[in-house]
């Protein structure tokens, strides 16, 4: 549901300039040296990046699922590292309190947010509770007007950046499912908040995540999002299907520089006389990158058009997320073999894309709980 073409096609022009100006040259940086420059965080500040999604009203752009995935799509012609900075604050990280948050827990970090002064992750992983979400164990007990959190959250995305968590607690336990399980608001400064080591992974350098521990940390009662117990499993669910169409999006962004970037090389890169897009075994290669890039493109398009509707899209989305990080796997590997040896080695940045995409099929839910996720909206609506 695009409100104003005008202007947002101007937003993605300024997002496109400051990939290629600004991102595209940064990119080597970054993976040497796993951080992001501090220069090129402020930038993304000034641009409005931090709060896409968060209302004009707390001082964000207030973008509709389809603009968010357009912005997305542009902005992840680069290093994937660039938008995880913001991703959890966009998404996991502010949407719980935006979709189920008070009004005075909105009106207190939602600006702060959008302005990118803070920087927000969503702790719900844990060593024993990854695709089993519900299977939570920290637990949060209740104390006067506060509750005394204890437990520990593993690969937590931005965490050594974080400001704020919205974390997932069991509040009550007695209920082992998702009943008990409460979402809070948790300042990042709070005593008994202890940061692992930096994760070393396969790809993604300058997107850090680590294990948070928390220890008798004191959280207000009144941070309780939305104000209820054993509500939080719903919102965690809500803000992953929305996540599951920003990541789908930036699959697709990822998959359309991979493929510029491989045509490119294919019409300069000489074998036999011609260059090598002219072998059919090649241009195969090509075309059904070419086709599953289209295919998934306008899945994340029709889903976000369908959400803006106020349809329920959890199947839709799950869809999304299951093709398009599948598929931006092949086309990475199709990119590889097309490059040969250059593709193998650092000059050319593809093996890095290599890397850096494998993650798209593991976080905010894997593709085998994509599929389980499709399958039980299949059966529930053909059931209803």
């Amino acid at each position: 549901m695009i409100r104003d073409p005008e202007t947002l096609n101007a937003l993605l022009d300024s997002v496109r300039r400051f990939v290629r100006e600004r991102l595209v040259p940064a990119e080597e940086t970054v993976a040497d040296t796993d951080a992001i420059p501090a220069d090129i965080v402020r930038d993304m500040q000034a641009l409005g990046l931090f709060g896409l999604t968060i209302p004009e009203s707390y001082g964000g752009l207030g973008l509709t699922m389809e603009e968010e995935a357009l912005v997305m799509i542009e902005l992840c012609q680069t290093a994937p590292a660039f938008r995880s900075l913001i991703g959890t604050t966009v998404g996991i990280g502010s949407q719980g309190i935006l979709m189920d948050g008070t009004p005075e827990q909105k009106d207190r970090w939602l600006p702060p947010l959008a302005r990118g002064e803070l920087i927000a992750s969503f702790a719900l992983t844990e060593p024993e509770a990854g695709s089993d979400a519900a299977s939570v164990r920290t637990r949060a007990r209740r104390d006067g007007d506060h509750y005394v959190i204890d437990g520990t959250k593993r690969f937590i995305t931005n965490a050594p950046e974080a400001g704020v968590f919205t974390l997932m607690a069991r509040t009550n336990a007695e209920d082992k499912g998702a009943g008990g399980i409460t979402a809070f608001i948790v300042d990042a400064k709070s005593p008994g908040i202890t940061l692992g080591r930096i994760d070393r992974k396969m790809g993604q350098k300058g997107a850090h995540t680590c294990d948070v521990m928390f220890d008798g940390v004191r959280v207000p009662a009144a941070h309780i999002i939305g104000g209820v117990e054993g509500r939080g499993f719903k919102t965690a669910m809500k803000v992953l299907d929305k996540g599951r169409i920003h990541i789908a999006a930036v699959c697709v962004g990822v998959a359309e520089r991979l493929l510029r970037d491989t045509l490119r090389y294919a019409m300069e890169r000489k074998q036999f006389g011609q260059p090598i897009c002219e072998f059919q075994l090649v241009q195969a290669m090509l075309a059904d990158s070419r086709t599953e890039l289209y295919a998934a493109k306008s899945m994340v398009l029709d889903a976000a058009r369908r959400r803006d509707a106020g349809d329920n899209v959890s199947t839709e989305a799950a869809c999304c997320k299951y093709y398009a990080s599948e598929m931006v796997g092949r086309v990475a590997d199709r990119a590889v073999q097309i490059h040969g040896g250059a593709g193998y080695v650092a000059d050319h940045g593809i093996e890095r894309y290599y890397r850096d995409v494998r993650l798209f099929r593991i976080y905010e839910g894997t593709s085998q709980i994509q599929q389980i996720v499709i399958a039980r909206g299949m059966v529930k609506a053909a059931a209803a």
